[in-house]
């Protein structure tokens, strides 16, 4: 079976996104977000609030359809090397 790496990339892209994004502003709403200070070290312009919420969407967003893509991609050649002769079984 052969992925669609720009559809699998989206798709990533968009959970990884939205997983940087709901728990910056539920951090906002409660008062509490020491583990999402951390990615202040990785994303630039992210901070718990709600403008950091959406700079961690779009960052989110970045990173994970990138991955996204890639794993889609490397997945795809290796199941084209591994299962080459597949296709001439009768």
């Amino acid at each position: 079976m052969k992925l669609r790496v720009r559809a699998f990339g989206l798709a990533v892209g968009i959970v990884w996104g939205l997983g940087i994004f709901v728990p910056t502003l539920l951090a906002t709403m409660w008062g509490t977000g020491r583990t999402l200070e951390m990615l202040k070290a990785f994303l630039f312009g992210y901070d718990i609030s709600f403008g950091g919420a959406i700079m961690g969407l779009i960052w989110g967003f970045v990173f994970g359809s990138i991955s996204g893509a890639l794993i889609a991609w490397i997945y795809n050649k290796l199941h084209k090397a591994l299962y080459k002769s597949e296709g001439t079984r009768a």
